[in-house]
């Protein structure tokens, strides 16, 4: 007996439901026929038509074997490219744990910082997830720095940024008047794809590559940043009268009688801070942290209030501070120099002999500085006992070191990272490389900063009990993630040290780890680690505290010539003495991230200028010349290794290693020989010596040496920073 024939014709859900239902597995029509029991002629016409209208739209895939498929169904989500080499990248997506890995040629013209769309891929054998870009949502940026080559055919601006791997052709008419050798700024007008690479236009030509002034500016147009001011924001800033009006004086409280002085850098000029001093008549002491009033001259819906926002943070590279505000406000009206009348907005404490606050109130002043210490003179003070307003120094130093200990109690963290600074000649040429010593003077006046800044945070958002609270611009740092602390103790337990990870002894153990540590080889390498599990420090409305400081309320109150949130909350306080209303919460948070994404890039800018003139340094050295160091990294590509002499930093490459084949064991911070079981390991001593310097790329290749010493490989072309070879597509 024959088996009935079904009737019905397959139609579009049916037949599509198969294939779905089947994701990833290939039907010929003769089988589809079968599985759907169209045996019929009508039933069999109907079916392709179902299958020919389903692959015109795209809903399933006819294959080379003549073949149907569900089109696969692929997770998509959105990131921002890392191109951290030129094999790969990875997308960081908000909110997801792992970032995803794509290989170069899956980014299809995508370039670092971009946000893109990515279709990740089924993991399957996959140790992490890959995936594939999509779609180029938004372009970070459409203009690079770098240097021009030259050569009969064509011309290509070899990017500055180590992220970028391929070159930017330049066209003929692109030129201009630049030359071979420039450091250039390009306008991307064109950027490429898979065979193809990004074209553009020379905008600006900055010197000549290699010479002190081309470098410092293509560092700043490299992170966006302006070098100089436009004639507009200029002759504002020159209009401002530099008198102190009789009736604007009247309406500020007077400290010009006030012992009263600055203590700053010895090549600083904008003055932002004053600390004044004096006894009452109870035995208390009155401090007043005097800072200057920017927004009485900085005004909303101005030129300079706009540029000011722009810039949001002053910038300082190795040889020079490129200003938030023009030299006038910056250097002359703002800066409270010593022997002037100055407007300030201040912030003054009634403190008792334990350094406890009786009392304390804020609003506008008029000052007069005493003296302009440097910090050097303030220390000699501290040491000596003698010199000018000796007695009042040495007081403050006395108070300061109580609010320090106080704030250590209560769990502030005592992060001291090193840094440098650098005795350039008069071309910009590095002479000397200077580890920075935080001595008391700094000290002291950083204590009585926190101070200001604590208070008014608290001041703020205790003066209105009721909801909606004050609006507020913090300054706030997270803890720390605890599975990034609970990796860092464990490896730091390698070294014989304890670290606790229970919530409420982080601090105190952190503490502990930092004074243990003092002196010993591996105290930079471990403390920079210890910064790096650390949260970074933002700007925003919601106050969640500052982790770093211990404050549940923190501010930057203190230096609005070269701060603009620190304008924000000059307006903000004044507001509220004024008895305002909560302002505005959506445009304060906006104003915030902008601020906290420009102090990032102005920090990414002077670490840049200092590699850059450590770099120049170590090139300037005897060849052959053999240094100490600490290994203070370790990566896929080999080990870093930081000279203990100049605090430079540079790789020795597994790739010239000879002895043995190094493979990274990522939980130990090691990397261990495959056969003769070498160990190199985060903190161990060792010595080397300069191989190459790339100066555009700002690295420094290392090669063990001395009792350090391994055969190394024959050098590559191109020396020991070729980037993989870079794309030349044209």
């Amino acid at each position: 007996m024959k088996n009935k024939t079904n009737n019905a014709l397959p139609d579009t859900t049916v037949v599509l439901g198969l294939l779905e239902a089947n994701q990833g597995v290939t039907f010929t029509f003769k089988q589809l026929a079968n599985k759907l029991e169209a045996h019929s002629k009508p039933a069999k016409i109907a079916l392709g038509n179902v299958l020919e209208e389903l692959v015109r739209n795209g809903r399933i895939i006819l294959t080379s074997h003549e073949q149907f498929m569900a089109t696969p169904q692929y997770e998509y989500v959105e990131g921002v490219v890392d191109f951290v080499n030129p094999r790969f990248a990875f997308i960081i997506c908000e909110g997801r744990e792992e970032d995803i890995k794509i290989d170069a040629e899956h980014l299809h013209a995508a370039l670092d910082g971009d946000k893109v769309r990515v279709r990740l891929y089924k993991a399957g054998r996959r140790s992490r997830q890959e995936g594939e870009v999509d779609e180029i949502l938004e372009r970070r940026r459409h203009e690079f720095v770098g240097r021009l080559e030259i050569n009969r055919r064509l011309a290509f601006v070899v990017p500055d940024t180590r992220k970028m791997h391929v070159d930017i052709f330049i066209p003929s008419e692109g030129i201009g008047q630049a030359q071979h050798g420039d450091k250039v700024i390009v306008k991307v007008m064109d950027f490429g794809n898979d065979i193809r690479n990004p074209e553009g236009v020379v905008t600006e030509i900055l010197g000549k590559a290699g010479e002190n002034n081309a470098e410092m500016h293509s560092i700043l147009a490299e992170f966006g940043l302006p070098a100089r001011f436009e004639e507009n924001v200029d002759a504002e800033a020159n209009a401002i009268s530099t008198e102190l009006p009789a009736e604007e004086i009247a309406r500020r409280r007077d400290f010009r009688k006030v012992t009263t002085f600055t203590i700053d850098p010895i090549d600083a000029k904008d003055f932002d801070d004053a600390i004044s001093l004096r006894t009452l008549e109870n035995g208390n002491w009155e401090v007043g942290v005097h800072i200057a009033d920017v927004s009485h001259y900085v005004r909303p819906n101005t030129v300079l209030e706009a540029e000011a926002y722009r810039r949001a943070t002053s910038v300082y590279l190795v040889d020079r501070v490129v200003p938030m505000l023009p030299e006038k406000l910056s250097n002359e009206l703002c800066s409270l120099r010593p022997h002037e009348d100055k407007f300030t907005f201040s912030a003054v404490f009634e403190l008792d002999k334990n350094a406890r606050v009786k009392d304390q109130w804020f609003g506008r002043t008029v000052i007069h500085s005493d003296r302009r210490f440097t910090y050097e003179e303030a220390q000699e003070i501290l040491e000596t006992g003698e010199g000018d307003f000796a007695k009042e120094v040495l007081l403050l130093n006395e108070l300061a070191h109580k609010l320090r200990e106080e704030r250590f109690r209560k769990g502030s963290i005592g992060f001291e990272t090193p840094e440098v600074r650098f005795k350039l000649d008069e071309t910009g040429k590095p002479l000397a490389v200077i580890p920075k010593v935080r001595k008391d003077a700094h000290k002291l006046v950083e204590d009585f900063m926190l101070l200001a800044n604590k208070k008014v945070a608290e001041f703020v958002f205790n003066q209105k009990k009721d909801r909606p609270k004050n609006t507020m611009v913090y300054r706030v740092h997270d803890a720390p993630d605890p599975q990034k602390m609970q990796t860092f103790s464990n490896f730091v337990k390698k070294f014989g040290y304890k670290l606790s990870v229970e919530e409420g002894h982080i601090s105190d153990s952190l503490n502990s780890l930092i004074a243990d540590v003092e002196g010993k080889p591996e105290q930079d390498a471990l403390q920079s680690l210890a910064v790096r599990t650390m949260a970074k420090a933002r700007y925003t409305i919601e106050n969640i505290g500052h982790f770093g400081l211990a404050f549940k309320h923190y501010t930057h109150f203190t230096s609005p010539i070269r701060r603009y949130p620190d304008v924000m909350v000059h307006r903000l306080l004044q507001h509220y003495l004024d008895g305002g209303q909560p302002a505005d919460a959506v445009l304060l948070e906006m104003q915030c991230r902008h601020s906290s994404d420009m102090e990032r890039r102005a920090s990414e800018a002077e670490r840049a200028s200092i590699k850059y003139k450590q770099v120049e340094f170590m090139r300037m050295q005897e060849e052959g010349r053999i240094f100490d160091g600490v290994i203070s990294g370790i990566s896929e590509w080999g080990v870093y290794v930081e000279i203990t002499e100049t605090k430079c930093e540079g790789m020795v490459r597994f790739g010239d290693l000879s002895d043995d084949h190094y493979e990274y064991d990522k939980e130990n911070y090691r990397a261990i020989g495959l056969h003769k079981k070498r160990i190199l390991a985060f903190g161990d001593k060792v010595q080397v010596r300069v191989k190459n310097t790339d100066l555009d790329k700002r690295t420094i290749d290392l090669e063990f040496a001395g009792t350090s010493q391994m055969p190394a490989r024959a050098k590559t072309s191109g020396g020991g920073n070729d980037r993989g070879g870079r794309k030349h597509r044209r």
